[in-house]
């Protein structure tokens, strides 16, 4: 060839930085291509962001490594013994086995009444997973797998699969029949306005919201139900890094040579050659390279493959019908899976608690894990003063043991509205939850009885005065930052596991290109919604950086370079 071929990466993200890292450590290819991975951002990781809150180790987008046998992630954290570190971090030592359930009120709740919305919940989903069989139903007096069994039919269409049922709705079709199997019950007592089936149903939504988070999907009747047992999770423990997120980063960037990667240089339009696209130009009288990168700055580069791993909500709005980040416009097999698929917002909020009042230094580590439950925003029962914002949110707890910083997640519009708040509309409303939630509830309780000012909440518990204030926040916001729009994604009612497949493909194809003399994979897709199986996770998008990479190496062995 008269000429290197130039590969150019958009994005310095896990799926991106991996395709450059194959490509470069291919040892037959190394001085065969030049190599560019062009990030529109100051730093490179993409929706990997280890950062640093009240003196410990956070992560601000990805967290776990989603079970370790198998994982590819794990694998390079073990080799770099990223897993290895003196500094505390969060979730160092995993999820908390013994959180604090209390109901909004003030009562906390027993094993008794959580457990079993508990595993009805965990089998459902385990149902919807393609994890639970009917001879591995749920302890104790109640066959789980009964009420999973129940929805499901309900939820299967006349061809037998679920159509397009959503995960939400099968979940509330397994509550109902767990409801009607348990009929006559002896009502609660001790609970004011909480009545049974009201808090079961409220420990239910908690589980829900948690699984928001989980899927990014704002709201779980949009989540499509037969695309759920496609979803694939490796074995073993889930795990966090305790030297950061960024350690994998940094060990997959770390090979290539300086100018590779070139931050600040957001693309805002990428034109490429489809077939029936004439193109005249020539350069050095040769072809010239078929895609040319815009840039913000007004610069180009010319490219003869261009692997995009920008995130499916920067796709959807560079597809939108007034956008155009491709010149001439992808092909609607194309753009019609990227309208299809779901993609939603998470967001992390971190607090950093301090020691107030009558509390003593070391109190400040007793703040327990907290599973809060609470009135949906429209009952008459609810506390007006907890911000609507809050009531989707299932958890608050210490990032590790005896941390002062505490972590809540949040998802879908309560996510977006996290964006919009000041720190001080942050601490004023988690402190009036914290409030209602940790005063145990009196019979008759004064109007002064709660005090609240400033992020300090005082609570009549005990004899003694006891605070609790929250002196910092930091929060994410994937949602409104332009080079993201969200933070992963999920497969929508309406769309399949079909449509992954689809974002995989590239553009031309190559077979396409033998007769017409077009150039083939001018343009190639990369990054979580790429992949089937893995989508909304960093392996995923590992993988997916594995295979475009290789589908180039292959591409250039097969014309004999």
């Amino acid at each position: 060839m008269d000429k290197k071929p130039r590969i150019v990466i958009i994005g310095a993200g896990m799926a991106g930085l991996t395709a450059a890292n194959k490509l470069y450590t291919s040892t037959s290819f190394k001085d065969f291509f030049d190599l560019f991975v062009v990030e529109g951002g100051t730093r490179i990781g993409g929706r990997i962001n280890t950062s640093e809150f009240g003196g410990d180790r956070i992560e601000m987008g990805a967290t776990w490594i989603h079970g370790i046998g198998g994982s590819p992630v794990h694998k390079i954290a073990q080799e770099i013994h990223a897993l290895e570190s003196d500094k505390p971090w969060e979730c160092m030592d995993g999820f908390s086995n013994d959180p604090k359930t209390i109901a909004e009120g003030g009562f906390e709740l027993n094993a008794s009444i959580v457990d079993p919305m508990s595993n009805l919940f965990n089998n459902l989903m385990d149902f919807a997973q393609g994890k639970l069989t009917g001879d591995s139903g749920g302890g104790g007096d109640v066959c789980y797998y009964n009420f999973a069994a129940k929805a499901a039919s309900k939820s299967c269409t006349i061809n037998g699969g679920f159509g397009n049922q959503s995960v939400g709705a099968f979940l509330r079709q397994g509550l109902d029949s767990y409801w009607d199997s348990s009929k006559d019950r002896e009502e609660l007592k001790g609970y004011g306005k909480w009545s049974r089936k009201l808090l079961e149903e409220a420990i239910f939504a908690m589980h829900e919201n948690t699984q928001r988070t989980y899927t990014s999907a704002g709201d779980l009747l949009t989540l499509d139900l037969e695309a759920e047992s496609e979803y694939r999770m490796f074995p073993g423990e889930e795990i966090t890094i305790s030297k950061g997120y960024l350690s994998i980063i940094e060990y997959l960037a770390s090979v290539l040579p300086p100018g590779v990667i070139q931050l600040g240089r957001k693309v805002t339009r990428i034109e490429w050659q489809p077939e029936g696209h004439q193109s005249v130009e020539m350069a050095n009288g040769y072809n010239s390279r078929p895609v040319k990168i815009h840039f913000c700055d007004g610069s180009v580069m010319l490219a003869d493959h261009v692997i995009v791993t920008v995130s499916l909500g920067v796709l959807k709005a560079g597809t939108c019908q007034d956008s155009g980040m491709f010149n001439p416009p992808l092909p609607s097999f194309k753009t019609e899976a990227i309208s299809r698929l779901g993609y939603g917002v998470v967001n992390k909020l971190f607090l950093q608690l301090s020691p107030t009042g009558n509390r003593k230094a070391n109190d400040v580590n007793k703040f327990p894990s907290l599973q809060m439950v609470f009135h949906p925003s429209d009952s008459d029962f609810r506390h007006k003063k907890i911000p609507w914002w809050m009531r989707r949110t299932a958890s608050l707890s210490p990032i590790y043991n005896d941390s002062s910083v505490l972590l809540s997640w949040f998802a879908g519009k309560e996510a977006l509205e996290l964006e919009t708040l000041s720190d001080e509309e942050i601490i004023n409303g988690v402190s009036t939850t914290v409030s209602t939630l940790l005063s145990k509830p009196h019979k008759e309780v004064k109007s002064n009885s709660h005090e609240f000012c400033n992020g300090n909440v005082k609570s009549v518990e005990s004899s003694s005065e006891s605070e609790v204030r929250f002196v910092k926040v930091l929060k994410s916001k994937w949602g409104s930052d332009p080079l993201f729009l969200g933070s992963y994604s999920h497969v929508a009612v309406g769309s399949s596991g079909a449509d992954l497949d689809t974002m995989a493909e590239p553009l031309p194809k190559v077979g396409s290109c033998e007769s017409t003399g077009v150039h083939p994979l001018q343009i190639l897709f990369a990054g979580e919604a790429t992949h089937r199986t893995h989508y909304s996770t960093t392996h995923g998008a590992y993988f997916s950086g594995l295979r475009e990479a290789n589908r180039l190496l292959q591409h250039y062995h097969s014309v004999g370079v």
